[in-house]
């Protein structure tokens, strides 16, 4: 498996709606699992596809529970309201308060192609709802309220 250079913001793929994938591949399984090996090498707890510069439907998230992969990921139901600090790979250093549903079902496949359902809440429903945001184009800055520089802890 390989690391892949994460894009930053600036790059136009991460402002366009990624491609639906049609068939799974083993590409696509390659991607995955990059995916998850890009995440975990950077800390993260989530990652789609066009922040390694992939214009796919792709997420891997692992808020400490296990890793979940899934392919064409759509948010079926919200509910309920949360506001938390986010920050993302794609633009690192960077953090904001960002108001999200406390509660999302989220339907997608996965790696076998079998259709799956999650429900999550917590930091788990917040996010499937900033990955499956990447796949619209969406960054967290766009929706977020005071935005400001992480300071490093010594």
């Amino acid at each position: 498996m390989a690391v892949c250079k994460i894009v930053k913001e600036g790059s136009s793929i991460l402002r366009k709606k990624a491609k639906p994938v049609k068939k799974i591949t083993p590409y696509i399984l390659k991607l995955l699992d990059d995916m998850r090996d890009t995440m975990y090498a950077n800390n993260g707890v989530g990652l789609a596809a066009p922040q390694i510069g992939i214009s796919k439907q792709l997420i891997v998230i692992d808020t400490g529970e296990g890793l979940i992969e899934m392919i064409n990921p759509e948010i079926l139901e919200k509910e309920g309201e949360q506001i938390g600090v986010e920050g993302c790979l794609s633009i690192p250093g960077v953090i904001g308060e960002v108001k999200r549903a406390s509660g999302v079902k989220v339907k997608g496949l996965n790696r076998e192609g079998k259709e799956i359902v999650c429900k999550a809440k917590g930091l788990l429903a917040r996010a499937f709802q900033h990955e499956i945001d990447h796949l619209k184009g969406i960054l967290f800055i766009d929706i977020a309220k005071d935005i400001r520089r992480e300071v490093a802890v010594k």
